[in-house]
């Protein structure tokens, strides 16, 4: 993100002074929501992703007001369809995007959050600009004694669903599949770990059938014991299963394509793979050795681009590549996604796909093993892979029901692996991920 300008009306209009009014109980503290003005304008208005702009926050911030901005900025993002038809009756015009913004944050804390009235509009009102601080304590008002009940009866599994997104998944899972997607993403996902070999779980994480370790949304990672000496690594359950299924025996040659950040490459190690992490972009290559690091795990790391990436000695026992792609498949976690990707981004990532994918092939020995892995709904980055595999050279190796203990049902045409978000809904779901496992003839 560029430095602000100060003497750009915008600037002064999104890092307007935070309220001098004491925290109130189930209130964010003062200064969040400057905090997450900011992080809602790198979103909406410059379309950068909401981990980007948390980086960029002012480095003076408290952690405390930084995490409670990111939760207040996640929550307008995840329901912000819901939030503006709530406030579309009470406005006569469009307002300016940071008075947008603001008042989807202030509807999200009386909606969402649960903060109470006094606090939620006083504090909300106090970070718009001056000439709007009238409009903004006049709506929130009417949203804190009327809006529960308009709140409630809305679709809110659709209004806050792009319309693009919702017609994909209608046509490729169902009417009842598309809403189920949709309403696993009305929550925030759980804290999910795998463990380092002999690593005992943190206090109160319960294990999953696929053997990842979940702890309830909301818990940091930075307060568990064991992270600094390197017990765990924070790794979806589903983003686990890739690397499983790649079933790598002790000194196996492995090559670990786009590893950052490197959680799928700690798997391949720990297995006693011989790995090899191809990452192209420098920052995402330093954060990957930093992981492994410490974890205490000797993996080579190249900085390269793996769709041109041809080492000295090919002939891998296996590969794990695990593309780049719209990330449609984690929402949850990252709810800024629906509001940063778009229809024509697809097809551009579905042919870089398909060159890391030919080019993993000749990485590999006859009789080598493959996983091609996608954090994606969205068909064209999984299934349809499968028909071009053939053409490579690669056979398919059907996953065995055996292998997703407690995800029969991501178990599709094939042999291939399909999880979604609404899977284990009881237990807080599952990110939604595509994986194909082939051989080479």
């Amino acid at each position: 993100m560029p430095p602000a300008n100060p003497s750009d009306p915008a600037t002064k209009r999104v890092t307007a002074k935070p309220p001098n009014a004491r925290a109130h109980r189930g209130a964010p503290p003062p200064g969040t929501r400057s905090a997450a003005l900011l992080l809602l304008a790198a979103v909406f208005d410059r379309r950068r992703p909401l981990e980007e702009a948390l980086d960029q926050l002012p480095a003076a911030l408290e952690p405390r007001d930084r995490a409670a901005a990111h939760r207040l900025a996640a929550a307008v993002l995840r329901h912000a369809g819901s939030l503006d038809a709530v406030l579309e009756p009470h406005l006569r015009r469009e307002p300016p995007p940071v008075v947008r913004a603001a008042l989807r944050m202030g509807a999200a804390e009386l909606l969402v959050l649960g903060t109470p009235a006094h606090a939620a509009v006083a504090a909300t009102v106090a970070v718009v600009p001056r000439p709007f601080a009238g409009l903004v304590n006049a709506v929130l008002r009417k949203v804190a004694t009327e809006g529960a009940e308009i709140y409630e009866s809305l679709d809110r599994e659709r209004l806050d669903t792009p319309p693009w997104l919702w017609s994909a998944w209608h046509a490729a899972y169902g009417a009842a599949g598309v809403r189920a997607i949709a309403r696993a993403h009305q929550s925030a996902a759980p804290l999910d770990l795998t463990l380092a070999p002999g690593a005992a779980p943190p206090e109160g994480a319960v294990e999953l059938p696929t053997g990842s370790w979940r702890l309830p949304a909301g818990t940091r990672v930075t307060d568990l014991p064991g992270l600094a000496e390197g017990a765990f690594w924070v790794q979806d359950a589903a983003a686990a299963l890739p690397a499983r299924l790649l079933a790598v025996k002790p000194g196996e040659r492995v090559a670990d394509l786009c590893a950052a950040p490197g959680g799928k490459t700690a798997q391949l190690a720990t297995a006693g793979g011989i790995v090899t992490a191809v990452e192209r972009d420098p920052k995402r290559a330093a954060r990957l050795r930093e992981n492994l690091a410490r974890l205490k795990l000797s993996v080579t790391v190249e900085e390269a681009d793996a769709a041109h990436w041809m080492p000295t000695e090919a002939g891998f026992d296996a590969v794990l590549l695990d593309a780049p792609c719209s990330a449609t498949g984690i929402i949850r976690r990252h709810p800024d996604i629906p509001h940063l990707k778009r229809p024509k981004d697809i097809a551009p990532l579905v042919e870089a796909q398909a060159r890391l994918l030919a080019q993993a092939a000749k990485l590999l020995r006859p009789g080598g093993r493959l996983v091609l892995a996608t954090c994606s709904l969205q068909p064209e980055e999984g299934e349809a892979h499968v028909a071009r595999a053939a053409a490579l050279g690669l056979l398919p190796d059907p996953i065995a029901p055996t292998e997703l203990p407690g995800l029969r049902t991501a178990l599709i045409r094939g042999g291939t692996m399909r999880t979604r978000p609404d899977m284990w809904a009881e237990q807080g779901g599952i990110d939604g991920f595509f994986a194909a496992r082939f051989r080479k003839a």
